[in-house]
């Protein structure tokens, strides 16, 4: 009778043990047995790499085809040297200049990485410029550009010649309180403009900091459709969801018509060819086909200095770092299948993030195989959102207004520190981690963003966490 009483003891001690088990699980019930899609890890499709060093965005498409092998690795070697003045011996690659912001490719994009504000007054920019213009646009939907500056301001120049100018940020706090009490300090920058050599900017002057993303995936996001582009949108929000993404219609240089933008912090791009043109003319002042005239500030006859040629960049470079920029490979997600991680995937999806952070899209047909008719995961949708007024430039850039932002996609955003040695986000790199890029946003995101911060601190990590290993 008394090892029976024990046992019935002991027995009473697990079923209460069990109990507050199942009461204290009873909030995350919903989280139970959760499983991850087939073929979740695969963020590019076939083109994933399974890499997690810092050299993670440096990998090319594990599918690229012999025919293009040769072309990423010519392009790769074009986009990591240094371009020199004209005239030297290094013929294919002189020409900077006369005015740029970076000598190479990958002093903006580190590591075909993420580049940053400067940290201190002083501090070279390392991957950061900024846009200028004055209010208008000409007959093709171009910014008129600042009638001193142009288009960018360049802060950096040849050695015969006198540079434009710097900047430099400070920032004002901005407190965040959650309804569990905890604060956040959000830093907003403030940009003020120093050593102008050519003349004060104009009055009406608009600018815009942007600074360089990640270079992967991006021949993957070319192969998306118009159509399903198109598909995405719901400018006038007819399903009344507070969601009103639009595509961008930009000059295509190439076909001189109005296309679908696609790449830049506005989507003010078409496809991967311009925005690298684009890049090689503004970024390190040299000509291409598709760009051949440099940028000179008022003042500032640009023939009257040695070119590296007509254009600089010849069509043949112009297309191998093209097809390079194609083909770095989006690098596998990390911690797909576990719990926690479900958990926070379950929160974004709640939390309506999906909206505009489409997780899977169908590619298209391209020329580059490796990137065609691919099942993919960028969490994007490449459209135009209003964000609100605390993000906005207050530069409109073709159909984009002063508020409104293309999407960015998701994939690869935990590696950036691994990469790069930083978190900042944001088209200006005001976020200084995840949490802070989900709190300045606003506008169309403002419901989500308040409903992340109702949710319990825990939920909110798993959130994070969930991104992070996209």
């Amino acid at each position: 009778m008394k090892m029976m009483a024990i046992n019935q003891k002991i027995y009473y001690c697990f079923y209460l043990i069990l109990i507050l088990l199942l009461t204290s699980c009873n909030d995350n019930k919903e989280y139970f047995s959760l499983t991850p899609e087939e073929g979740e890890a695969y963020s590019g499709g076939e083109t994933t790499v399974f890499r997690t060093s810092n050299k993670a965005f440096s990998y090319k498409a594990a599918n690229l085809s012999k025919y293009f092998r040769t072309s990423f690795g010519i392009g790769r070697s074009f986009f990591k040297q240094n371009w020199v003045t004209a005239p030297a011996s290094t013929l294919a690659r002189d020409g900077l200049g006369p005015f740029f912001n970076s000598r190479s490719c990958t002093g903006c994009h580190p590591k075909n990485g993420r580049g940053r504000a400067p940290s201190f007054n002083g501090e070279s920019p390392h991957g950061m410029l900024i846009r200028l213009s004055v209010p208008g646009e000409n007959a093709l939907g171009y910014n008129n550009p600042e009638p001193t500056y142009g288009g960018q301001l360049q802060t950096s120049s040849i050695l015969s010649t006198t540079t434009e100018g710097s900047f430099h940020i400070t920032h004002t706090n901005i407190v965040v309180n959650y309804p569990d009490g905890t604060i956040i300090t959000l830093k907003k920058p403030i940009y003020h403009f120093n050593n102008l050599a050519y003349g004060e900017l104009d009055a009406s002057f608009e600018f815009s900091p942007r600074i360089a993303p990640q270079m992967i995936g991006l021949g993957l996001l070319d192969a998306i459709t118009d159509e399903t582009l198109i598909g995405f949108s719901d400018e006038f929000d007819a399903n009344h969801d507070g969601i009103s993404g639009k595509v961008n219609r930009v000059w295509n240089v190439q076909t001189q018509s109005f296309t679908i933008g696609r790449f830049g912090m506005k989507a003010n791009q078409p496809n991967v060819k311009q925005q690298v043109a684009s890049a090689f003319s503004s970024d390190l002042g040299l000509t291409t086909s598709l760009f051949p005239n440099n940028n000179c500030p008022t003042g500032v006859d640009c023939n009257s200095f040695t070119h590296g040629g007509n254009p600089e960049v010849i069509d043949k470079t112009l297309e191998r770092v093209s097809v390079f920029s194609s083909v770095l490979s989006v690098p596998a997600r990390r911690n797909h299948d576990k719990q926690e991680i479900l958990q926070g995937k379950k929160i974004f999806n709640k939390l309506n993030c999906t909206a505009c952070h489409i997780p899977k899209i169908q590619t298209g047909p391209h020329y580059i195989t490796a990137v065609a008719n691919q099942t993919i995961r960028p969490y994007t949708d490449l459209l135009l959102h209003d964000m609100g007024e605390q993000l906005a430039d207050n530069r409109p850039d073709f159909d984009a207004t002063g508020n409104e932002w293309r999407t960015p996609p998701l994939w690869g955003i935990g590696l950036i520190e691994t990469v790069n040695n930083h978190t900042n986000l944001l088209h200006d790199g005001r976020a200084r981690n995840i949490e802070e890029a989900i709190l300045w946003h606003g506008g169309e995101a403002e419901a989500s963003k308040i409903e992340f911060m109702n949710l319990k601190k825990h939920d909110r990590i798993k959130l994070i966490n969930f991104i992070k290993s996209l």
